[in-house]
């Protein structure tokens, strides 16, 4: 099969669908890598790297969209990237299509087989694909929450950890998933006061014996959430649903009794985030202010670090990608995995939680294929 991967173009989006390394892999296995010139420019790689792995070099994502079988991406395809995608393509990258019904179009008209990075799952339940940047993102949470909360930048002027004799920071992590444990345990390694929010007591209790008491937890409710998030200096929204829009937990009407210059950094932004006052920014200007509370909803947080984030995420996708370039819409079929990533096949919307995000037509891939 011809596999393409263009350069990302999303506003300081440094990664790149593969890597050297993950193109000789492809390469053994008799597929043509088609790589756009300076694709592994943000991770260090040259296109003589590319050359060395067996890549074709081509010189702009046009040729790389119109020679390929299917398209290896990180982020969900841009306007002028959805309008080049043709009928029995395949598209393997983060959609995140719940809070973007504009994407979701361009894609449904293209007819392009869309498989979505964050909705594969494991045999133990989880979202292989999703963890990894879930990971990056929660650790990348602190640290820029810490530089939120710096005095020049609007923030309180406090320092996460404290020092001997001075109080440390407050931090609230809603959700106690990948992120929200990510989040925790750099908080915690700094020497912040932390606690942790959820709805599941299972998981509240695993976090617990975790973190040997370390972090607090509280399981979620209205009330819970109102008393820690007032009290806090840091507020994480860390709250997954698979491939739905995220919950909003936190109205416009509480940042009123929020601290002033406390900071909110919103990692769902990319399913529409879990604060009703967040919309995305981007690393360029990642922060702004409403009613003196700091919000930070960078929509690519990974992609600040691309070195460790596109490793991290090649190694999770490479057997999902060898899968569907070994055997093209056969491997959805076959692989009830990659079935639960299929998010769009030739026009109709085939993961249901999508489809009723965004208020459109749902068709199971049974339906859809048939």
């Amino acid at each position: 099969m011809k596999v393409g991967v263009p350069k990302e173009i999303k506003t300081h989006e440094y990664r790149v669908g593969l890597t050297p390394g993950a193109v000789r892999e492809y390469v053994a296995a008799g597929h043509n890598v088609l790589v756009e010139t300076n694709a592994g420019a943000g991770i260090g790689s040259t296109d003589d790297d590319y050359r060395r792995a067996g890549a074709t070099i081509l010189d702009s994502a046009r040729a790389i969209f119109a020679s390929s079988e299917m398209i290896v991406k990180v982020k969900e395809p841009q306007p002028s990237e959805w309008v080049q995608l043709r009928e029995n393509q395949i598209l393997f990258t983060y959609l995140h299509l719940a809070p973007d019904p504009e994407q979701a179009k361009g894609l449904l008209k293209s007819g392009c087989t869309a498989v979505a990075y964050e909705t594969v799952t494991d045999a133990h339940g989880g979202l292989p694909l999703l963890a990894p940047m879930s990971e990056v993102a929660g650790r990348l949470a602190i640290e820029a929450a810490g530089t939120a909360l710096k005095r020049y930048t609007g923030g309180r002027g406090l320092l996460i950890g404290g020092v001997p004799g001075v109080q440390p920071a407050r931090i609230v992590v809603i959700g106690g998933g990948v992120v929200g444990t990510h989040a925790a345990r750099m908080a915690v390694g700094l020497g912040a006061e932390v606690t942790v929010i959820d709805r599941s007591i299972p998981r509240l209790r695993e976090l617990d014996e975790s973190f040997e008491g370390r972090v607090r937890t509280r399981f979620s409710t209205i009330d819970s959430v109102e008393e820690e998030v007032f009290a806090a200096d840091v507020v994480i929204g860390a709250v997954l649903v698979p491939g739905a829009s995220a919950p909003k937990l936190v109205s416009r009407k509480m940042l009123a009794s929020m601290r002033k210059g406390s900071v909110i950094v919103d990692v769902a932004i990319d399913q529409g985030g879990c604060f009703e006052t967040s919309h995305a920014t981007t690393h360029a200007e990642p922060t702004y202010e409403v009613d003196g509370v700091i919000h930070y909803c960078v929509a690519n947080m990974p992609g600040a670090v691309p070195l460790t984030s596109s490793q991290a995420l090649n190694n999770a996708t490479l057997p999902f990608g060898l899968a569907l370039a070994n055997k093209g819409f056969a491997a959805v079929l076959e692989n009830p995995h990659l079935r639960a990533g299929l998010n769009v096949y030739r026009g109709r919307l085939t993961y249901k939680a999508v489809a009723e995000s965004l208020g459109l037509p749902f068709s199971p891939i049974e339906q859809a294929a048939a």
